[in-house]
């Protein structure tokens, strides 16, 4: 006899934002990843330590928001807790940088974590997840209600390619180029429960769907299921959590507001979107393989484009909400990103100017802030 769980969907504020971003932790002379995570942390102050956070390895720590009810509200917590978290990590010989994929540090090298949960997973998990030593771009936004996370989670599945394309970062992975703009998005699929979801179609068929997998043991709790979008019960949000980390403050902010913009656009829209997943699975792999330069299929319409085109496109469905919110200036970082390239083309113009993987961090590490 299995014991369903009686899941809630915690109440939430419309369109509320929170924000996580995870920080690589680099030897400030070397600029190799390096474990002083731990270090970092336990000089964090009291009330901040909901904020900075260890992650499963200690070269890298996560900097979380406190929900915050606009863009503004997430601009001054991200300032003023990365800015915190790069004090201390000064204090200690290290640097935090920006990207999904440090360019040539070693897998192998890396420490993990003490916690109980980082255990049972790196167990399960072997090679595959000591492999994945990966930073992303995680952004939550709240729901009014379950249907609507559902009928959001479903519809946004059609456009998170394009958002993957619009930030990669990481195209280098231990001193070799992967030939991808996003081996991070390759990498993640290798995990289990990881990667593009079916359809959820409702509430009651998620709540099934998770007391199938929990009452099986497959999964030990909901926050085992790794998707690229996810609804969020404990906090009463959905999360997208496909984007590489971008390596400039204003584009993580611009790429933000746009979320925020889209998920607008599709809870005020009547239409449920199913799109077809392998078309689902074709426009994402052209986003990690090709990044901006790929191309995007609107299944229904038998529709290809190229994926800058697609990007306009989003651009424009989000920017009515974008208007309304008070973050259509990030428009323009979004359209700037189109027309320079992302972190990864930026990785990989440095490299080959120089050869030096080191000069791809020291280039792009005092424009973060710029």
């Amino acid at each position: 006899m299995t014991d369903d769980k009686q899941i809630e969907f915690q109440t939430s504020r419309p369109f509320t934002l929170g924000v996580e971003i995870e920080l690589q932790v680099l030897d400030k002379n070397d600029l190799n990843l390096v474990p002083k995570g731990p270090d970092i942390l336990a000089m964090v102050p009291a009330e901040l330590q909901e904020r900075i956070k260890r992650e499963f390895i200690r070269s890298m720590i996560e900097i979380n928001t406190e929900v915050c009810s606009d863009m503004e509200q997430v601009k001054e917590n991200l300032n003023n807790l990365i800015k915190k978290a790069e004090d201390l990590a000064a204090a200690n010989n290290c640097i935090l940088f920006a990207t999904s994929l440090h360019p040539f540090a070693k897998y192998s090298d890396q420490e993990l974590s003490s916690h109980p949960r980082y255990s049972r997973i790196m167990n399960d998990l072997q090679l595959v997840g000591r492999r994945f030593i990966t930073q992303g771009l995680h952004v939550h936004v709240g729901m009014e209600d379950h249907e609507s996370a559902i009928r959001v989670c479903d519809s946004i599945r059609l456009f998170l390619p394009i958002l993957l394309a619009l930030t990669c970062s990481s195209p280098y992975y231990e001193g070799i180029d992967t030939g991808l703009h996003s081996y991070r998005a390759k990498l993640f699929e290798a995990l289990p429960l990881a990667g593009m979801p079916d359809e959820l179609g409702s509430w009651d068929k998620y709540i099934e769907m998770v007391n199938l997998l929990t009452n099986t043991g497959i999964i030990s709790e909901v926050r085992d299921l790794w998707w690229d979008v996810r609804p969020h019960p404990d906090f009463g949000t959905i999360e997208i959590r496909i984007c590489d980390l971008p390596s400039t403050f204003n584009e993580i902010l611009a790429i933000v507001a746009l979320i925020q913009g889209l998920v607008v656009n599709i809870t005020e829209s009547d239409k449920h979107l199913n799109p077809n997943m392998q078309v689902l699975k074709s426009n994402k792999w052209q986003a990690a393989r090709y990044g901006l330069e790929g191309r995007f299929v609107y299944p229904l319409l038998q529709k290809k484009i190229s994926m800058k085109e697609a990007a306009a496109e989003i651009f424009a469905k989000a920017a009515p909400a974008m208007e309304k919110l008070g973050t259509s200036h990030y428009l323009s970082v979004l359209q700037r990103i189109t027309e320079s390239g992302t972190s990864s083309s930026r990785q990989r113009n440095i490299f080959n100017r120089q050869n030096d993987f080191t000069a791809i961090i020291k280039e792009l590490y005092p424009k973060f802030w710029q």
